[in-house]
């Protein structure tokens, strides 16, 4: 028989089984809390990876980085010009690269690779934890990496959760698409290694001057360790990391099994032995064109949905192969004929022009310290142009004072050797256009495209001088001025807007004279332009040059402007005088004719639409008169320096001090023109002689048409319509002119504005009016009363006009006359 527990007892026991279901329902609420919250922050963590996986790249995204093609241009035959992608790139399969190359890539950077899905739980977590205590460390696989290379911008790269999520998301896609090995090949060809170099192959070819499938251990695992920091571990510029990081990584190779102690031992105190080896430009042989072109194409790409690096566009452009070496060749000789002779002027104490001879200055510039004068008489210059520098402002900006600096740099021989010859450094731009369709036919952006990749034919803004006075007479001739309109070469003043006075000036003095408008162009006298500026207005001028050509640049409306002080781009000039080399039309440049997809469909063409913008008489006047300036005027030794025979035009530009050298010259087929200066307009040609552009662009476009013309690049026999102008009206001498003694021959007996030409020999003599040739007189033909030349005459005496054998023709020539002198009675005509 068991006794009854006592109160004690029962009280225990209660207190328990209370205890027990206060711990069950306690259990129960957290349990189901934490539940609650577990649900909670997976509905949180959907909602917010809902929101981020739409940002990641798309499957067909990742699909396509397989098939991703750099887009190429071509030239209008076909020829490969260059080649559009992130940088110097040549993509190479797994099998094509050094096993020690994966060993060593697998080793540092995640070799558990095989066997994670992509994402590296492990490694993560060990990546936070480090982090956490002080010690950053990268958590990111070989894939995430590769989905960071592949789309920077879908990812970003700021240092975020966002972006880290991006990044995983895009890794488990990218797993999902491709097997290991495409993967570790992607990865390989698209990692980049510096100096604008992209994959292993052209790492290798960089640094080694070898093909990935050759690189040895010490090799790859020197270019394996740049991959924890391209630039602190460069083993150009920092041997000593680049040497530690190199061991870091055979040390690894060996704790994973790819290298013995033995080994490691034998090769951690070896040198890099790495060696800088620049890669061909991949833009090919118009590097200036194709960089322009590049520029365009990503707009264009942005708004048409196509991406240039990766989808493999093939764009056809305008560029003649032939042309364009003809260009590249023609640059190349005289630049360095002009660098000769500015070493060489700028090298003496005298300023005397040692040659007229181009080709004299290569041997004398041997004897020579080129520069020297210059850095002697501009010694003021010399502080400037070092703080200037890159070096200074760095210095400056690491807190070092400006004084030391200075004197330290200049205390730098090397250093003031570069800034010198980099100052001194003669540059060009070079262009060619054919103005029937706006094609651009040739393009030379500098010398050098690897020394200066600035472009001198479309960023380059320069005053283009007297190449704009075309401009000017242009809108004369179209408000019905002519071409033998006079004007006194005298002094000029002429009041702005402001209350200053503007007094153009010539490099030679005002002679005084009576000048023909022709002439004034044709010898480019800025006291005729100026006053031919103020007959055809400000407004007037900037109209016609906008609708030539000049698009972009700024064209300040001051009286100044006539004489080309407003800066402007060799592509506009060419273009305007491409639109008066096709008689009065203007046209777009065009630079690209078509662009087709990787299928060979055409997915965009390009043309331009004419637009008239001066009349088909102005633009031939304006031909014509513009042939005058190469037969005859400032142009002359383009033609015969170069032994040019074909109808040409063109027109010669100076601006002050020989700071810019132009040079434009027109053909029926074809439109070229060249600038030359300093990159630095402190720095001048010193003589006036070859600061000319008559004598130093001239070179250039003189040697580029020498070769065009020769090859037959271009139709020799081509020729600008002519002017329409009826010939002369050639009457009879009345009889009193017959005897010399009753020859009309004393302007005094000639009313104002009309004046006589006779030949030295006596045996013609011309009556000149306000209309040009009026009358003819030959000694040996016969006169009569009734003829019209008599009529003329007595007419004149008499206080008529004169009407009688008027010719509505002009005479070309001006007032001087070959084998002639010329007399005026009024000294205003």
């Amino acid at each position: 028989m068991v006794d009854d527990p006592t109160p004690q007892h029962h009280g225990a026991r209660a207190s328990i089984i209370s205890f027990a279901r206060a711990f069950v329902r306690h259990t129960v609420n957290i349990t189901g809390s934490v539940l609650i919250l577990l649900v909670g922050v997976a509905i949180v963590a959907y909602a917010y990876f809902s929101q981020i996986e739409p940002t990641t790249p798309s499957i067909d995204d990742v699909l396509a980085v397989r098939g991703a093609q750099p887009s190429v241009l071509v030239s209008a035959s076909g020829e490969h010009l260059a080649t559009y992608s992130r940088g110097y790139q040549e993509e190479v399969h797994l099998d094509q690269i050094s096993p020690h190359v994966v060993e060593a890539l697998l080793s540092t950077e995640d070799h558990r690779f095989y066997e994670h899905p992509g994402i590296d739980l492990k490694r993560t977590v060990s990546a936070v934890y480090h982090t956490l205590r002080g010690d950053a460390q990268g958590g990111s696989t070989i894939t995430q990496q590769l989905a960071r290379n592949l789309f920077p911008e879908e990812i970003g790269r700021d240092r975020s959760v966002d972006r880290k999520l991006r990044e995983m998301i895009t890794a488990l896609k990218l797993e999902k698409a491709y097997s290991k090995d495409q993967i570790l090949e992607l990865y390989l060809n698209t990692v980049p290694f510096l100096y604008n170099v992209i994959g292993i192959e052209m790492a290798a070819r960089t640094y080694y001057d070898k093909s990935a499938a050759d690189l040895n251990v010490l090799e790859s695992a020197t270019l394996i360790g740049m991959l924890k920091g391209t630039s602190y571990y460069n083993p150009i510029l920092a041997p000593g990391r680049a040497q530690k990081r190199r061991n870091v990584v055979l040390g690894q190779m060996v704790k994973h099994g790819h290298l013995s102690a033995e080994e490691f031992d034998a090769m951690k105190e070896q040198p890099l032995q790495v060696k800088l080896y620049r890669q061909p430009d991949p833009l090919g042989s118009a590097p200036h064109f194709a960089a322009y072109v590049r520029r365009f194409l990503i707009d264009w790409a942005e708004k048409n949905d196509y991406n240039i690096y990766t989808d493999g566009l093939v764009v056809e452009s305008t560029i003649d192969d032939k042309l364009q070496d003809a260009a590249t060749q023609a640059v190349e000789r005289e630049t360095e004929v002009l660098q000769n002779i500015a070493d060489v002027e700028w090298a003496s104490s005298s300023k005397r022009v040692a040659s007229n001879s181009p080709t004299a200055y290569a041997g004398l510039r041997k004897k020579v310290e080129p520069f020297k004068q210059f850095w002697k008489e501009r010694a003021d210059l010399v502080d400037s142009f070092v703080r200037e520098s890159p070096e200074f402002r760095k210095a400056v900006a690491a807190g070092q004072k400006e004084d030391a600096v200075i004197a330290k740099l200049k205390g730098n021989s090397k250093f003031m050797a570069r800034l010198r010859n980099a100052k001194t450094r003669l540059e060009a731009g070079f262009l060619a256009m054919d103005p029937a369709s706006g094609e651009i036919k040739a393009w030379v952006g500098s010398r050098d495209f690897d020394v200066d990749q600035f472009d001198h034919v479309a960023q380059a803004e320069r005053q283009p001088g007297s190449t704009f006075k075309p401009m000017v007479y242009g809108a004369a001739l179209e408000l019905g001025l002519r071409p033998d309109r006079v004007y006194q070469d005298g002094p000029v003043e002429i009041r702005s807007p402001d209350g200053s006075i503007w007094r153009p000036t010539d490099m030679t003095p005002a002679s005084g004279r009576f000048v023909t408008m022709r002439d004034g162009l044709v010898y480019s006298r800025n006291t005729i332009t100026a006053q031919v500026m103020q007959e055809a207005g400000l407004p007037n001028i900037i109209n016609l040059a906008r609708a030539a050509g000049i698009k972009q640049s700024k064209l300040d409306a001051v009286p100044s402007l006539a004489l080309g002080t407003s800066p402007v781009t060799l592509l506009e000039m060419v273009s305007s005088y491409s639109t008066i080399a096709q008689i009065g039309e203007y046209r777009r440049p065009v630079f690209i004719k078509r662009i087709k997809d990787r299928e060979g469909n055409v997915v965009a063409e390009f043309g331009t639409e004419s637009q008239r913008v001066m009349t088909e008489d102005t633009a031939v006047e304006l031909i014509d008169m513009m042939r005058g300036v190469v037969k005859r005027g400032t142009g002359s030794m383009v033609s015969t320096r170069f032994n040019l025979v074909a109808d040409l035009a063109g027109k010669t530009g100076t601006t002050q001090n020989n700071t810019d050298g132009w040079f434009i010259l027109m053909h029926p087929n074809l439109v070229a023109g060249a600038w030359v200066g300093f990159n630095d307009s402190r720095i001048t040609m010193r003589s006036d002689y070859w600061g000319q552009g008559g004598h130093n662009a001239a070179l250039l476009v003189g040697d580029f048409f020498r070769d065009t013309l020769k090859a037959k690049l271009i139709d020799t026999k081509a020729k600008f319509p002519q002017p329409k102008r009826p010939a002369p009206v050639l009457v009879q001498a009345p009889p009193q002119w017959t005897a010399p003694d009753d020859t009309p021959d004393n302007p005094a007996n000639l009313p104002p504005g009309y004046g006589v030409v006779t030949t030295r020999d006596g045996s013609t003599t011309l009556v000149i009016g306000p209309n040009g040739i009026q009358s003819v007189r030959r000694r040996d033909e016969p006169a009569g009363n009734g003829d019209s030349l008599g009529g003329f005459l007595r007419g004149l005496a008499g206080g008529g006009n004169g009407t009688a054998g008027v010719s509505s023709g002009t005479s070309s020539g001006g007032t001087a006359m070959s084998g002639g002198d010329s007399v005026f009675s009024d000294p205003n005509h």
